[in-house]
């Protein structure tokens, strides 16, 4: 078990400033190399695709203002549109939204990317936290670093499977030694450029209690974090916004969105919905798949709602 002075040295020891070069915004997501892309191509083994996303709830999770109009020939205005068409046809219709959303948090599924979190000040690569912008946003290692897309192998480790438990309470940790125990049980090893998405069971919890609020979850120990930089994993993801809480270190809330993001640039997935993914890794008897991620490109922010979709 690492001590709090171990975790606090993770900053340094597991660091990749500079490893990609002093202007590199990507993080682990080098990792994804064209031939890891192809490799999850040939993951595709069944052709059937799961979403890892949790719906996003009106109004719940998100404000909605939404615009019915049964004839548009009828809206305020259209007597002054440019396109005749539009004034003369009156068998169509249309409905439009605005949305307002804050998706960071513990509910809704969403990509952190590097700039989400700062560490004394500064960010992934050594960038200061003055390159956020309270108007524009951030102008480094924002979600737009990763516009075309994360695309690549995804491997589910299902620890709750592994203890033969329904879920992990809160609280409760996941260490390496559960982690290469998923791997030896599912037949499945984690390697270079990989996408690993660990199953704590929450998403069980959500779906038949629903979503609890609180601080106190189940999730990655910080132990893991060097078990990840090894296997040099671009992406982690999970069914709770990644770390244990209580974290068991007074000094550091949350380590491994401190040290992942900010020493290690390693992209997080918050709050998967992996029971269905789950259930078809269990019926096809197959727990890696292709995975794709495209966060949305909002210029400036710290991370994106996303709809994960994996493919065995």
């Amino acid at each position: 078990m690492p001590t709090q002075d171990d975790v606090l040295g993770y900053f340094d020891t597991l660091s990749n400033w500079g490893r990609w070069g002093d202007d590199d915004e990507l993080g682990t997501l080098n990792h994804i190399t064209d031939d890891v892309r192809l490799a999850a191509a040939r993951a595709v083994r069944h052709g059937r695709s799961v979403s890892c996303a949790w719906e996003v709830a009106v109004p719940d999770d998100m404000e909605r203002s939404t615009t019915a109009c049964p004839c548009a020939a009828d809206m305020p205005g259209a007597e002054h549109m440019p396109a005749p068409g539009f004034r003369a046809d009156r068998r169509w219709g249309f409905s439009s939204e605005r949305l307002g959303i804050s998706f960071h948090g513990n509910v809704v599924t969403h990509i952190d990317s590097p700039c989400h979190i700062f560490w004394d000040g500064t960010m992934y690569n050594g960038r200061s936290h003055s390159l956020v912008d309270a108007a524009t946003g951030s102008a480094w290692a924002a979600v737009t670093a990763a516009a075309n897309g994360i695309i690549t192998r995804g491997v589910l480790l299902d620890v709750a499977r592994v203890r033969d438990v329904p879920w992990l309470e809160p609280g409760q940790g996941v260490f390496p030694d559960d982690l290469e125990e998923a791997e030896r049980r599912q037949g499945v090893r984690v390697r270079s450029g990989d996408a690993v998405l660990l199953r704590t069971g929450h998403g069980r919890v959500r779906h038949e209690a629903g979503a609890a609020s609180g601080f106190t979850q189940a999730g990655w120990h910080a132990s893991c974090l060097p078990w990840l930089r090894e296997r040099e994993v671009a992406l982690i993801g999970a069914d709770t916004p990644q770390d244990v809480q209580p974290s068991g270190y007074e000094g550091v809330l949350m380590p491994v969105h401190a040290v992942s993001l900010v020493a290690m640039g390693l992209w997080l997935l918050d709050n998967c919905d992996l029971e269905a993914c789950a259930a078809t890794a269990a019926e096809l008897g197959q727990w890696d798949f292709h995975l794709a991620v495209a966060p949305v490109r909002f210029a400036g922010t710290s991370g994106s709602p996303v709809n994960p979709i994996a493919t065995f």
